[in-house]
């Protein structure tokens, strides 16, 4: 798969790294989680590439994207900022939303914002919003995140260096593979480049993300949405419980609900047939790809010229 990168200017002068791949409209614009730089969307981007343009792009001091001059610009109502402004960069008027985990927020504020740009929506393994009151099923990670938040911005440097010294380690790499992925099913190198991205993200950053969409919700919207929608589901999802999922399916009109079977919060990675499959059924459905059409003049210049005084056969 060819990919190519390029870099959108956000409205306070941010540069936002995306990529283009494939051709063919409308686009999928692929958005990530928190702390992700795409590493989800590795089969399916390959997938859908194959017929019709796919772009994918980082949030603010994630990936190929700049960190803001002003560290309080970290938040969902900039992300979807930066997201229009790659899709005018890209010269794309009307696409195919899809966002994972944290994504599914902003897209959903995307869509609440500018509705005559979205095609579809494609909504994997996430919620509507308030991401740490149910992660894991509990409010311990509501509970103890403003303590972790101010002791990251108050003590920044320490902060920067325990990320970078714990998040990348073999030790974390085993916990998710047995405790928050199916290990049998994802391989390690994923997990790896999931690791390493987070590891890579300033953590006051991070926490300034995390704050806001631990404090948005979007559910307001989706009773709202008018145009077609998947909500794809993982079965053991620790991050999104599956009855988020669920609930927020049954509350966008004419929404479909895919659940992987024993999903988690990666299940692109475990069953990618499954999920690529039924997202691209789900397109060619409501988003067919387009094909480009060829202009006359175009045509009248492909044709092979007649010699003066022949008779065309």
């Amino acid at each position: 798969m060819d990919r190519t990168q390029h870099h959108a200017t956000a409205l306070d002068g941010t540069r936002i790294g995306w990529s283009n791949a494939g051709a063919g409209k409308p686009a999928v614009v692929l958005t990530d989680g928190i702390g992700c730089a795409g590493y989800i969307w590795r089969p399916l981007e390959a997938e859908l590439a194959r017929d019709r343009r796919v772009l994918h792009w980082h949030y603010r001091g994630h990936g190929t994207s700049d960190a803001p001059a002003d560290p309080e610009r970290m938040t969902v109502d900039d992300s979807v900022s930066d997201l229009l402004s790659v899709l005018d960069a890209a010269r794309e008027r009307t696409v195919v939303l899809a966002g994972h985990s944290m994504g599914v927020q902003i897209v959903l504020e995307a869509y609440r914002r500018r509705p005559e740009r979205v095609k579809a929506l494609v909504l994997l393994f996430g919620a509507a919003g308030r991401l740490l009151d149910t992660f894991h099923d509990t409010e311990v990670a509501r509970q103890l995140f403003p303590l972790a938040r101010e002791a990251v911005l108050r003590w920044p440097d320490v902060a920067r260096r325990i990320f970078r010294s714990v998040v990348p380690t073999e030790l974390s790499l085993r916990y998710a593979l047995r405790f928050e992925v199916d290990g049998a099913r994802v391989p390690r190198s994923d997990i790896e480049r999931y690791l390493s991205d987070l590891a890579a993200i300033d953590p006051t950053l991070f926490v300034r993300l995390l704050d806001s969409a631990a404090a948005h919700d979007a559910s307001p919207i989706l009773p709202q949405v008018r145009v077609p929608t998947l909500v794809v589901a993982g079965e053991r999802d620790t991050f999104t419980p599956l009855r988020l999922s669920v609930r927020m399916a049954q509350a966008i009109p004419g929404a479909e609900l895919l659940v992987v079977p024993g999903g988690t919060h990666v299940g692109p990675l475990e069953q990618p047939e499954l999920v690529n499959g039924r997202i691209r059924s789900f397109l060619e459905q409501h988003a067919p790809v387009r094909r480009p059409r060829v202009r006359a003049a175009a045509v009248r210049a492909a044709r092979p010229r007649r010699r003066p005084g022949t008779r065309p056969r």
